[in-house]
């Protein structure tokens, strides 16, 4: 995948490899933002996560996935559908999977609530891998399960801070999925998710004539101008399509 030129002064843009997201973006993702992924369930974002990584790796981008809420075994059930997808991403390195809760018994993680001393040991921890691994996009799926041990928003703000510092100074780009109530009126489940993000790229479902239709719009992201509009979303074979939503609520 080649770096798409850009004007004098612009930002690398890290490609997600999703023609019509990068097209919104106009061309990708800036090179070491942060990105709150949200949506509620079924809206497709541990699919869209791991298409983004599957793209990096195809390119040479060494991809991270970070699996807190189920098993990184069961993940890949998600992946080889893909008709891009090569099991040789994973053999050579070029994709790897972790379990978040493995990385909380290696460093001894299994309480409830986090300190702020834990906080900086588990940022820390995810620091070296990127480094080690020689990471460039790295996904943590998801936010919410790990604001769950945080319990408050000064905890949640300090994590999302360090780990975005930590990883963006190591060019690496990040996703956080985030989970929400489908009425939920904010991004996230605190709120300060959001706000600390670079980017929030906003997922749900819009039922129409008895169809339940996926939807995608980037809220914002910082260091790139981008479209508003509400698109519809494909889950295929050959990966995400997006078409406009009509104000009629259709696609094109």
């Amino acid at each position: 995948m080649e770096s798409l030129k850009l004007p004098k002064g612009e930002r690398e843009r890290c490609p997600t490899g999703i023609e019509g997201l990068d097209n919104i973006l106009n061309g990708g993702i800036p090179r070491g933002n942060t990105v709150l992924l949200t949506g509620s369930c079924g809206t497709g974002k541990t699919t869209m996560s791991l298409e983004f990584l599957v793209h990096g790796a195809l390119a040479g981008e060494n991809s991270l996935f970070l699996s807190v809420t189920e098993a990184s075994s069961k993940l890949l059930s998600n992946v080889i559908p893909y008709e891009f997808f090569d099991e040789s991403l994973i053999s050579s390195g070029k994709l790897t999977f972790i379990d978040m809760a493995a990385m909380y018994d290696r460093l001894g993680l299994e309480k409830s609530e986090f300190t702020f001393e834990d906080i900086s040991l588990l940022v820390d921890s995810i620091g070296e891998i990127v480094e080690e691994l020689a990471i460039k996009r790295l996904v943590v799926d998801s936010i919410t399960s790990v604001c769950y041990r945080l319990k408050t928003e000064e905890k949640i703000r300090d994590f999302i801070l360090r780990l975005g510092k930590v990883v963006s100074e190591k060019g690496c780009t990040t996703i956080l999925v985030s989970e929400i109530s489908p009425k939920e009126e904010r991004y996230s489940l605190y709120g300060v998710e959001e706000a600390i993000a670079d980017g929030i790229i906003l997922m749900g479902n819009l039922e129409r004539r008895g169809d339940l239709l996926r939807t995608l719009q980037v809220v914002k992201m910082r260091g790139t101008q981008h479209s508003r509009t509400k698109y519809v979303l494909d889950l295929t074979p050959v990966g995400l399509l997006l078409v406009p939503l009509l104000k009629g609520g259709g696609g094109v």
